[in-house]
């Protein structure tokens, strides 16, 4: 991209070289790192981001790199113009960089779309016919939901890493008829942030002659993920969660299928040809390239500020980003600990590998009241609902995992018993007083209570200010 002057920024983005102890290196930059917010009680305070598992703030060196190239953003794609040509060039290199970042095999396509959401729906309608689906029921619903015109297997929950892989074998081997199958799994789960056996669990479906798609989007921003050594056959990810919060995201793997089926969309950059028949009709050839799932104007900030962050994620180095967010887990989990009150969700145990999302409910506190104390009384922003995980979370908590609900809204008033928890979630950009202050905050509302009388609005609680 250095095809114009200044077009990529060189914000410094490593961790603190003066630290030999990977556990003390300084956490990336990020935008929004000096904000302060009003407290209730009177007065600011810097606002400590905790709900990096819905969306992280954007990376320091993203900002730069997305406000450096903006002037000369132009169409890409056939533009005569010489910003347009620039942006091409920005455009097809940003999916070189995704694919490297993702350890792609050759022959394999960097599709890019809105989110994983939409990365998992594009592929739901690339299956071939009588493909049958399996997932388990402890996916966020990107992952969960977009099957409904397949034939899906949905398995329950498992208890530990070996029993999702014999309950999937199983699951494979007896699916009647034995045709083409494809199982979708998260790489960390967005409830609990333990890590899944994504390695055993592709060789299980490959041994059963299935293909597996991996929702990477809570592992891609905590760890290296390699599409060769996972041996996946498709990995999405949105960028938001990677530090790149601009509207695009990911969809990479296997040509085959996304080359096989119709366009995602219908329109413009999807189509080769189009020519008038005599009948009056038109016949349409299609691309065969990622550009048949790309239809319509593509959103190149979005697709630049991906690469963008997997370029700095890949420089700051992830043996010392894992290194730094165990430190803030274990600071994290050790301050729980030390309140009975509180009882930390999981579903491999507490042993498990993890990335730093936590979810947990405390005793005699509705978690959307306890939320909305840890943002009004302290600065500190959480999350608290089902977290579009609706059939786990109900499983942690011992519910009918059949009941329905709002995604992510509490169903209860403070004080009443409801079922919903609340999740805290950091990543490269936590710096260790904000998980410090978190942990602090939770004691002192355990112990002295809110200093302060909420109520119900919209479905929220909120402070009372009347």
């Amino acid at each position: 991209m250095s095809a114009y002057p200044n077009a990529v920024a060189t914000t410094a983005t490593a961790v603190d070289s003066e630290s030999a102890d990977p556990c003390c290196a300084a956490p990336l930059p990020v935008l929004g790192r000096d904000v302060t917010v009003p407290l209730v009680t009177g007065g600011e305070v810097t606002y400590a981001a905790l709900d990096y598992a819905a969306s992280a703030p954007a990376l320091q060196r993203v900002w730069d790199d997305v406000a450096a190239y903006a002037p000369y953003y132009g169409s890409v794609h056939r533009g005569a113009g010489y910003l347009s040509q620039l942006s091409t060039d920005l455009f097809e290199n940003s999916r070189a960089t995704v694919a490297e970042f993702l350890d792609c095999r050759p022959g394999d396509q960097v599709v890019f779309t809105r989110s994983t959401t939409d990365s998992l729906n594009l592929l739901a309608a690339t299956l071939p016919a009588d493909c049958q689906v399996f997932v388990f029921e402890t996916e966020h619903h990107a992952s969960l939901l977009p099957w409904q015109d397949a034939r899906v297997t949905y398995l329950n929950a498992p208890r530990t890493p070996e029993q999702a892989v014999a309950t999937l074998e199983r699951a494979l081997a007896d699916r009647d008829p034995y045709g083409p199958a494809l199982v979708c799994v998260t790489g960390a789960s967005n409830v609990t942030g333990e890590l899944w056996p994504v390695k055993e669990l592709a060789a299980a479906a490959h041994a059963h002659g299935a293909r597996i798609v991996l929702d990477a989007a809570q592992l891609a921003p905590h760890h290296p993920v390699s599409v060769r050594e996972l041996d996946v056959d498709w990995i999405a990810f949105s960028g938001h969660k990677l530090y790149a919060p601009f509207g695009s995201g990911v969809l990479a793997g296997r040509a085959d299928w996304l080359q096989d089926a119709e366009p995602y969309l219908a329109g413009g950059g999807a189509s080769k040809k189009v020519a008038r028949r005599t009948d009056g009709g038109v016949d349409v050839e299609w691309h065969t390239t990622a550009a048949r799932h790309e239809a319509g104007s593509p959103n190149v900030i979005g697709v630049y500020s991906i690469a963008s962050a997997c370029k700095a994620l890949t420089e700051a180095g992830f043996d010392t980003l894992v290194e730094r967010e165990r430190h803030l887990i274990a600071k994290v989990r050790t301050g729980l600990a030390e309140v009975p009150e509180v009882k930390v969700l999981s579903l491999f145990g507490d042993d498990a590998p993890r990335v730093g999302v936590i979810s947990f409910v405390v005793e005699g506190w509705n978690s959307s009241h306890f939320a909305a104390a840890l943002s009004a009384e302290y600065g500190i922003g959480v999350r608290d609902g089902l977290f579009c995980a609706h059939p786990l979370v109900r499983t942690l908590l011992g519910s009918d995992p059949q009941t329905q609900g709002e995604c992510g809204a509490p169903e209860a008033a403070p004080g009443e018993r409801s079922l919903n928890a609340i999740r805290v979630s950091f990543g490269a950009g936590t710096p260790d007083e904000h998980v410090e202050r978190f942990v602090g905050a939770v004691k002192e509302l355990v112990r002295d209570g809110a200093q302060w009388k909420y109520r119900t609005e919209d479905g929220r609680c909120v402070p009372d200010r009347g």
